[in-house]
């Protein structure tokens, strides 16, 4: 029986909240899973894309990786990934520099034999790549008894998904057992076409909206495929306070739930919905940190009315005014697009920024004028604004606040997407 741990979306040097002790968090959490995978004797360490949140790693970020990796090539455990959409550069990746150290396997279209598993990879490929990319791999060795694709994306049938894994399935040349999938932060697993598909989850919470335990997945190879959970215990704890405020109530209900808790170096999210009280955040978040949190966020959900009738633009409706304004400007439609990716609210505010390049990389890859102004605005109009002063304004302002948000993120936390369009570009 071979014995593997699948995990990815690690997202080392990620920095949330501006917080340094957070951006240590990540790179201790790969650490655990290291340390795992040596106590417990595993036959490879799989990584599934997203090793580091960006393409340009700090120097601490690299020395603190590669004594990791180091630690796992003393336990004779190798260590094989393939590049995500954060950390692909255009040029060498650093999965290639690890692989030179020896520190490191690169996967590809040729196999990796690790005792009777053959182990391929797929980097992530951009979307508007995906149409004319070709499954090649290389034939199925007669010692491997089992074949596994290792690959990064939004894969079906899974939510947000963009990838279509039936293509994938039907026309690869070899027929996999099982797909090893990173870049949904939410762990999940299904069966297509006689095929195991499954996601590891992420080893930190990228955003408030990952409340399920960080955690890796256990892959044993036998008879059959067999994929099991694995949580992890020694992650910073995230404490969830969520208050239904009624009719009266106010911030003495929410201060009175925060003291229920335990938040000694937390993070703590605070939501609020229903239908009490105005409250102000900053008293909220004061509270939870006297009391011990780390970081505090409080998020208030409530539509809540604004008190000065004069005044035609409510709480509840900000964005709309923005959105009329905008539709004033006279932008393209793929600019418009643009902007409301930016304003969704939808996306975790690490995702934002790797999803607006990945549109605007699809749209100018489909039409290179798709972001000439409309034919009704004339060159010169006042307050006209350019999609890269609403992208800088943007991802300067999040910068600076790190709000955090609770919807259902999409996509992990990323920079620049990877350029390869083909499998051999993968060798």
């Amino acid at each position: 029986m071979t014995r593997v741990i699948h995990t990815g979306d690690t997202h080392i040097g990620y920095q949330q909240y501006n917080a340094p002790e957070r951006r240590r968090d990540f790179l201790s959490a790969f650490r655990d899973v290291v340390e795992d995978a040596i106590e417990d004797d595993v036959d490879a360490v799989v990584h599934a894309g997203d090793l580091f949140h960006d393409r340009r790693p700090t120097l601490v970020d690299l020395q603190g990786t590669v004594d990791i990796l180091r630690d796992l090539r003393e336990a004779d455990i190798p260590f094989l990934a393939v590049v995500g959409n954060h950390e692909g550069k255009r040029d060498a990746q650093w999965l290639d520099l690890f692989a030179d150290l020896g520190l490191a396997t690169r996967l590809g279209a040729e196999p990796e034999i690790v005792d009777d598993v053959a182990f391929y990879g797929l980097d992530f490929v951009p979307r508007s790549r995906r149409e004319d990319l070709e499954y090649e791999f290389a034939p199925l060795p007669e010692e491997a008894d089992h074949a596994t694709l290792v690959s990064h994306g939004l894969f079906e049938p899974f939510a947000h998904a963009d990838w279509d894994t039936e293509r994938l399935l039907e026309e690869s040349t070899v027929e996999f057992d099982a797909v090893l999938l990173g870049d949904n932060h939410h762990p999940d697993t299904a069966e297509m076409s006689d095929t195991w598909v499954t996601y590891c989850g992420s080893t930190e919470r990228a955003s408030a909206s990952e409340r399920e335990d960080r955690g890796y997945n256990l892959v044993e190879f036998d008879e059959e495929v067999t994929i099991s959970r694995r949580a992890l215990t020694d992650i910073r704890e995230f404490v969830f306070v969520d208050v239904s405020l009624e009719a009266g109530e106010g911030i003495d209900r929410v201060q009175e739930r925060v003291r229920q808790h335990d938040l000694e170096e937390a993070v703590v999210i605070v939501t609020i919905e229903g239908e009490g009280k105005p409250i102000t955040p900053a008293a909220i978040e004061e509270l939870a940190i006297d009391r011990g949190a780390m970081i505090a966020r409080v998020n208030d959900r409530r539509d809540l009315p604004d008190e000065d009738e004069e005044v035609s633009v409510s709480f509840a409706d900000p964005d709309e005014a923005v959105r009329e304004r905008v539709r004033d400007l006279g932008l393209s439609d793929a600019a418009l697009e643009i902007d409301e990716t930016v304003r969704d609210g939808k996306l975790a505010d690490a995702n934002v920024r790797e999803s607006v390049e990945r549109r605007v990389r699809e749209l100018l890859e489909d039409d290179d004028t798709a972001f000439e102004p409309a034919p009704d605005r004339e060159p010169g109009d006042e307050d006209v604004t350019t999609v890269a002063d609403q992208l800088s304004e943007s991802e300067s302002e999040k910068e600076e606040n790190e709000e955090v948000e609770v919807e259902e993120e999409s996509e992990e936390p990323k920079d620049e997407p990877a350029e390869p369009a083909s499998l051999g570009d993968f060798e």
